[in-house]
């Protein structure tokens, strides 16, 4: 059902520290920080040749990463996201094996204006899930 990883997130305290540390000092390419309120955050892709990693900033007072950032100030990985071919078949699948889908269970336009979808964590090894139609 998943096919390839399509970025891993973490969380950061400083958004421009963190940028300048993938470009500056790793000389990755980085993309200019988006700013999606939808989903409370403010975002840098950090472009590899065969992923990306996606820089979180809490945007807003009601950011659902401000929690995660609370409890680990450093910053650190929060989600890992593979794409799927179709969403609501990849729901469905999952729903029906019994995995819960966080939210409505309804997709929301992701970073990439693409559909996307979160699975709980307790049904992942303790990874919050990401998928992205492809």
């Amino acid at each position: 059902m998943i096919g390839k990883l399509n970025h891993v997130a973490i969380v950061v305290p400083d958004l421009d520290a963190a940028t300048k540390t993938y470009r500056d000092v790793l000389g990755a390419k980085v993309s200019e920080p988006q700013t999606l309120p939808a989903h409370g955050v403010t975002v840098v892709f950090v472009l590899l040749d065969n992923t990306k990693v996606e820089l979180l900033l809490p945007y807003g007072e009601n950011s659902p990463i401000q929690a995660f950032l609370d409890k680990n100030p450093s910053g650190g990985i929060h989600h890992v996201c593979y794409e799927v071919k179709d969403i609501i078949a990849a729901r469905d699948k999952l729903k029906a094996s019994g995995a819960r889908v966080l939210g409505n269970g309804e997709p929301k336009i992701g970073a990439h204006d693409k559909p996307v979808l979160f699975l709980h964590p307790k049904d992942f090894i303790g990874t919050l899930v990401e998928l992205e139609q492809a």
